[in-house]
């Protein structure tokens, strides 16, 4: 495909979920007193659309691998971060759930103020300990509700290839919840560029087996997260070498 044809694609996309980003997020405002799972389903519709409008427009699909590992209790992901992709697919492959994230995000007008109403775990990344103490109280009412939490380890979108510092929040927050990880590993770095553009193509998500957490010490799950994740992700961006 040419370039000039995969920026039509990508900017047909945005065209239609931009405006529906507005109205889903006037209509998350409206929801305000109804209950999360209310929220969820109806805000998440948006979620939904502009994932089937990605594969209508830009040929963009997704398969997933290992969901036989999901457990039937709510959990922590510890997942790669490569694109805006992810935060979308995420919430059409796994059960409802909110993410760690920096609160400058909930400032955006429209988005921001529906993203609030989906309950993420807003943090300051500068606030160092009292970071992961709100993580820790926050993450345990989510997960104590049946809510999973999300968590990027990494921090922040890393390119294929790159391999940035796992910080340990997550599995402390497993850890202390009771709660197995979920480890998620993908290639959506492959086709969602970093200007945003589109390639066609078919995403893989792998979900690994189950990492326990009981009487064990966060450092050791984080780690054991990070070595599953890294060592899937060699064969999954082998994909760009043979297309």
């Amino acid at each position: 495909m040419s370039t000039s044809v995969a920026r039509f694609r990508s900017w047909l996309w945005l065209a239609l979920v931009a405006p529906s980003t507005i109205l889903f997020s006037l209509l998350g405002l409206l929801l305000f007193a109804a209950p999360f799972k209310v929220r969820y389903a109806v805000i998440t519709r948006w979620t939904r659309f502009a994932v089937w409008w990605l594969r209508v427009t830009c040929d963009l699909d997704f398969r997933v691998e290992g969901a036989e590992h999901l457990p039937a209790g709510a959990a922590v992901i510890l997942a790669k971060h490569q694109s805006a992709w992810e935060t979308l697919a995420f919430q059409v492959i796994f059960p409802p759930q909110v993410w760690v994230l920096k609160r400058e995000l909930l400032r955006i007008p429209f988005f921001g103020w529906g993203l609030r109403m989906l309950e993420p775990i807003a943090i300051d990344r500068s606030a160092g300990r009292k970071a992961v103490v709100q993580l820790i109280r926050q993450g345990r009412e989510r997960l104590n509700r049946g809510i999973w939490v999300v968590v990027f380890p990494e921090g922040t979108r890393v390119a294929p290839g790159e391999h940035g510092r796992y910080k340990s929040g997550g599995a402390v927050l497993a850890v202390n919840a009771g709660v197995p990880v979920v480890p998620v590993a993908h290639n959506a770095g492959l086709y969602w560029l970093r200007d945003g553009g589109k390639r066609s193509g078919t995403i893989r998500v792998v979900i690994g087996p189950l990492i326990e957490t009981a009487g064990r010490e966060p450092d050791a799950v984080n780690a054991e997260a990070e070595a599953w994740i890294e060592g899937c992700m060699p064969g999954l961006l082998a994909e760009e070498k043979s297309q």
